[in-house]
This record gives structure tokens, C-alpha cells and sequence, in this order.
């Protein structure tokens, strides 16, 4: 082997024990960025060393894994502090508007009061209860109106039968009324034929 194959094969042995260090710091640096913690943890376990029971890691590694460890933590934190937040505003539009359900449906309750009631003399009456009172009271004047044309009937016969029976007795009274005057007429001419035969 001439100088210039030896030369060529130090620089490529060189050049490969360089490079593959980096190379492997480069993926350690992609296994320590990237993917879940379980999986960080996971590539620690597969690059770290083995001396009699205990594996060996390197400091480096291991803060890395605790900042990025602290960092999944602080994002986690800060979601449930926006999950927190979206919920205490869910919260809130929830009872505001269980509040506005809530006058909703009482202001549904009063139209309807108001639609199946009208005010009568300054008071609200329900339709039914004044539908019962109006037929009640057509019942009532019926009823009534009923007895009333049978006692004005019955007080027209009456009325009747005593005017008939005054007409009869004003009539046995006039034909009475003659007949006394007629006697009278009578007694008087026999009383001044008496007094005249004297």
C-alpha cells in the first residue's frame, strides 16, 4: 500500500469515526424531540449503558428528558387551565341561560294565563270559569224566565176567574141594586098610597 492509499484510508477511517458520533448525537437529539414521554423514556433505556445491574445515562440526556418532561407537564397544565376556563364560561352561559329558559317560560305561563283569560271589570277570569258562569246564568234566567210565565199564567187565570166572578157579582149586585130600588119604588108608592087612602 503506497502512502497516498494509507493517507485516503485514515481520512475515511477518520472522517467515519467523526461522523458517526454525530450522527448518533443527532439521533439521540431526534429521540430525546421528538415523540411521547414513554417513547423518550424508551430511547434512553435503548441508548444508555449497562454496568453490572444499573443502567447508565448520561446527565445530558437526562435533563433533557426532564425538561422536556416539564415542558409536556407545563402544557398540560395550561390546557387544563384553558379547559378550566372553557368550562367556568360553559358554566356560565349554561345558567344564564337556564335563567332566561326560566323567564321565558314564565312569561309563556302569563300569555297563556292571558290567552285562555280576559279582564272582566278590572279582573282576569278564565275563559272556562267565565263560559261556566255565562251559561249558568242563561240556565238561571231560563229557569226564571220559565216559572215567571207560569205564575204570570197561572196568575192571568186567576186574574181572570176573579175578574169574571167580580163582573158576575157587579152584575148580581146592579140586578140586586134594581130590585131594591124597584121594592123601594114599590114601598114608597105603597106608602104614599097608604098615606093618600088615609
Amino acid at each position: 500500500m503506497n502512502r497516498t492509499h494509507r493517507a485516503l484510508f485514515f481520512m475515511i477511517v477518520f472522517t467515519l469515526v467523526f461522523a458517526i458520533p454525530s450522527e448518533g448525537l443527532l439521533a439521540q437529539e431526534e429521540g430525546l424531540d421528538k415523540g411521547t414521554i414513554s417513547n423518550q423514556f424508551q430511547y434512553i433505556r435503548d441508548i444508555s449503558t449497562n454496568y453490572q445491574e444499573y443502567k447508565v445515562v448520561k446527565r445530558s440526556h437526562l435533563e433533557r428528558l426532564e425538561s422536556n418532561i416539564n415542558d409536556t407537564l407545563a402544557n398540560y397544565d395550561r390546557q387544563l387551565a384553558e379547559l378550566r376556563s372553557q368550562i367556568n364560561d360553559q358554566k356560565a352561559s349554561i345558567d344564564r341561560l337556564n335563567q332566561e329558559m326560566a323567564v321565558t317560560n314564565e312569561q309563556l305561563s302569563e300569555a297563556l294565563e292571558q290567552r285562555d283569560s280576559f279582564s272582566f271589570f278590572g279582573m282576569y277570569i278564565h275563559k272556562n270559569l267565565y263560559n261556566n258562569l255565562m251559561w249558568g246564568g242563561v240556565m238561571l234566567l231560563t229557569i226564571i224566565l220559565v216559572v215567571s210565565y207560569f205564575r204570570f199564567k197561572r196568575s192571568h187565570i186567576v186574574t181572570a176567574e176573579t175578574k169574571k166572578r167580580l163582573d158576575e157579582i157587579q152584575e148580581e149586585y146592579e140586578q140586586y141594586r134594581k130590585n131594591t130600588l124597584e121594592r123601594e119604588r114599590k114601598l114608597n108608592r105603597q106608602l104614599v098610597d097608604a098615606l093618600n087612602k088615609r
